[in-house]
């Protein structure tokens, strides 16, 4: 079994990052950057979505693997004094494989076409005032919105910017993308549902520019400007992402220890 390393580049993380290779090594599995069957990402969930973009070509092949340094993750099953369990288990058994939905985000500009495939969201804003666009649903209009900006959501990334808005926390065997509205404005003229909607995976969704206006956007980490955005499409992806799981962590369990905490049940 191949594998490839990305750390965070704190000392921490570069540290596990040569103690894992060289643990690796003594139980036969092949370290390769450039052809893995495994990613293993150290730092946080931040660290794998670079990993993940990183190896984004590749992702119908291989498999992501977390170890967190910091808070506990939702891309991450291991804390650093876990390295020697985790080699061992990655050379002896074979993991079960999760595969989680992407957002597949076709923009469409006054120069080119472009396509993105976000693992946690995608976002855009305006830039120098609000932005204003028509957002259809299945090829009809569906609201007027006016405000600074929108977020499409997965359901992994459904934790994150979507939940500080208010969004729904959507588990990620639902197949489905999560709108969500940033600072709406409501008037006789904007009228927005003002709740984030949750599309199933045969439907999509258009962000259609209703002036010119320069929009930031935002593929996971990844941000661009642009000033010629004539539509958005959204969809759910056709492809997927894969984790290898070599123990149980459920999701909701992800969720509590992350936003509720063990301690507060007791």
């Amino acid at each position: 079994m191949k594998y490839a390393v990305i750390d965070r580049g704190d000392s921490l993380s570069k540290q596990l990052s040569q103690r894992f290779i060289e643990l690796a090594g003594t139980k036969g599995l092949q370290h390769d950057q450039q052809e893995p069957d495994i990613v293993l990402s150290i730092g946080g969930d931040g660290t794998l979505l670079q990993a993940y973009h990183h190896y984004i070509d590749q992702i119908d092949s291989l498999s992501f693997v977390g170890v967190h340094t910091g808070h506990l993750g939702f891309y991450a099953d291991w804390k650093p004094n876990e390295l020697e369990l985790l080699v061992d288990k990655m050379s002896t058994i074979e993991p079960t494989i999760v595969r989680y939905p992407l957002a597949h985000i076709e923009l469409v500009t006054k120069s080119g076409t472009y396509n993105y495939f976000a693992l946690n969201e995608f976002t855009l804003k305006g830039v120098d005032n609000t932005m204003v666009a028509q957002v259809n649903i299945n090829g009809e209009q569906f609201e007027m919105f006016r405000g600074d900006g929108i977020v499409i959501s997965t359901p992994t990334g459904s934790t994150a910017y979507n939940k500080s808005l208010g969004g729904s926390i959507v588990h990620p065997t639902i197949e489905s993308l999560q709108i969500t509205e940033i600072a709406s404005i409501n008037n006789i003229v904007y009228r927005t549902l003002g709740s984030s909607v949750l599309l199933p995976k045969h439907h999509y969704c258009d962000i259609i520019c209703m002036k010119q206006q320069r929009i930031q956007i935002h593929v996971d980490h990844i941000g661009k400007m642009f000033d010629d955005v004539v539509s958005i499409t959204c969809k759910v992806a056709s492809k997927k992402v894969s984790f290898a799981r070599y123990r149980p962590f459920p999701f909701w369990n992800r969720v509590r220890n992350a936003f509720i905490g063990v301690d507060s049940l007791k």
